[in-house]
């Protein structure tokens, strides 16, 4: 790979004070500004409705919280086969727009159905809403992140992945900052539909980083181009578990999903017992979120692309899988809001901030039908069994009367976790190196 000049006296003022807080090249500024954009968009909608999606989930009951992951799962599954033939058949400009304005037509009509429904009707409304929005979350992120791994490779990933996922930051405090100011004054029609619109910023940015994609490729030969991806309309589901790699991918996400549904179980039992009103509730909800995003935007811009390059891929993703162990355990020694929100805010920050952007970087060694098939559905349907496996362990744990120990469960199921993470890591980067080698075997041809 050449590398481009790091800087020169012709360069922009906003560049060279960008240059002093991440390592980015000239060339990929303009790509790094469209990507911030386009994840700001996602996640501000996303932030908007998810407080909205907890209350509609504790409206529901607690107790029903489990079917709600249920559905969600087995919505994953149907949507991933239609997506997997979007993106078999168009080309990456035209099934992204497709894939947002899908969902951005789906929050309109949300918008109408909950300012006209009545106090029984909202409830159904409200665990329907709490189902989509489970998915909308998922696949609207996990496609951004598969055409954000398509543009940059291994080397990029480990620079840039950590100050992009910032822009995630800004949005989700946007979002969370919104919600939580105009919940108990704006009717929640609005708030979805500015939701909708934001989404229609996400299809400006796509449009953006397709003509810009091609100043972008590092990886030899056409595998980076706008052209149609292709394949089997099921490949995604296939390989993601034929291969060893992609399996221990699945197996980092499904440990994550399946101990952070412990953890938003424990907090919403704490909440529904504590906090009493719809309005207090979701702002509660808002201000933890809040919380979260502004401790992550600070690591995310100093220090997230440093840790990664120091530290390597291996031990970047171990530190969630670590810091849980010790979290749960604390938890279990005292299951209290105290106790649960504190882990709960740390423990998000973490993953937005070091491990999210990490695994990102797990899928750039991966081919192209890869990084938009296996990961959508590694990213929407294993996430949710995840979510599936852990509520149903819940309440289980819960008929057996030793629902206090659910976090002391949590505690080796982290610790295999942290293993998987670490042989993952190292995977990872001896495929970087492999790669590395051969496109400079190309380029020196």
């Amino acid at each position: 790979m050449t590398e481009a000049p790091r800087t020169s006296a012709a360069s922009p003022r906003a560049f060279r004070l960008l240059d002093r807080i991440i390592d980015v090249r000239p060339a990929e500024l303009a790509a790094l500004g469209y990507a911030w954009l386009y994840i700001l968009a996602v996640l501000s909608s996303y932030y908007i409705l998810r407080p909205i999606r907890d209350q509609a989930g504790i409206a529901g009951g607690v107790n029903n919280l489990q079917w709600l992951f249920t559905a969600t799962l087995l919505g994953m599954l149907v949507l991933n086969v239609p997506y997997g033939w979007l993106v078999r058949t168009l080309p990456r400009s035209r099934f992204i727009p497709i894939t947002y304005r899908f969902f951005g037509a789906n929050l309109l009509m949300f918008a109408v159905a909950l300012h006209w429904s009545g106090p029984d009707s909202a409830v159904w409304i409200g665990r329907i809403f709490f189902v989509w929005t489970s998915i909308f979350n998922l696949f609207v992120v996990s496609v951004f992140w598969a055409m954000i791994v398509d543009l940059f490779d291994s080397e990029q990933g480990k620079r840039l992945f950590g100050f992009i996922a910032a822009g995630a930051t800004v949005g989700a405090i946007m979002g969370s900052a919104v919600t939580a100011s105009l919940a108990q004054h704006v009717a929640e029609l609005w708030l979805l539909v500015g939701a909708a619109l934001l989404l229609e910023v996400a299809v400006f940015c796509v449009g953006r980083l397709s003509r810009l994609s091609h100043s972008l490729n590092q990886r030899p030969g056409p595998d980076n181009t706008n052209e149609v991806v292709g394949g089997g309309v099921l490949t995604g589901i296939t390989h993601a578990f034929k291969s060893p790699y992609l399996v221990n991918v699945s197996l980092f996400l499904l440990l994550f999903a399946i101990t952070s549904t412990f953890l938003y179980f424990e907090q919403a039992s704490i909440v529904s017992r504590t906090l009493h009103g719809r309005s207090e509730q979701t702002a509660f909800f808002a201000k933890v979120d809040l919380a979260v995003n502004v401790l992550t935007l600070g690591v995310q811009l100093f220090l997230t692309g440093r840790i990664v390059r120091r530290l390597g891929i291996a031990i970047a993703l171990a530190l969630l899988p670590g810091f849980s162990v010790l979290g749960f355990g604390a938890v279990a020694a005292a299951p209290a809001l105290s106790s649960v929100v504190p882990f709960q805010v740390l423990r998000r920050a973490g993953n937005f901030a070091i491990a999210r952007p990490t695994r990102e970087v797990l899928f750039t060694v991966l081919p192209r039908e890869d990084r938009y098939k296996a990961k959508s559905f590694i990213d929407t349907v294993i996430y949710r069994l995840g979510d599936q496996v852990g509520a149903w362990a819940f309440a289980l744990l819960g008929a057996l009367g030793w629902g206090s120990r659910a976090s002391l469960v949590a505690v080796p199921l982290s610790a295999a976790w942290l293993a998987n993470a670490i042989w993952l890591g190292r995977r990872q980067e001896e495929m970087a190196r492999r790669q590395g080698t051969e496109a400079a075997a190309v380029e020196h041809r």
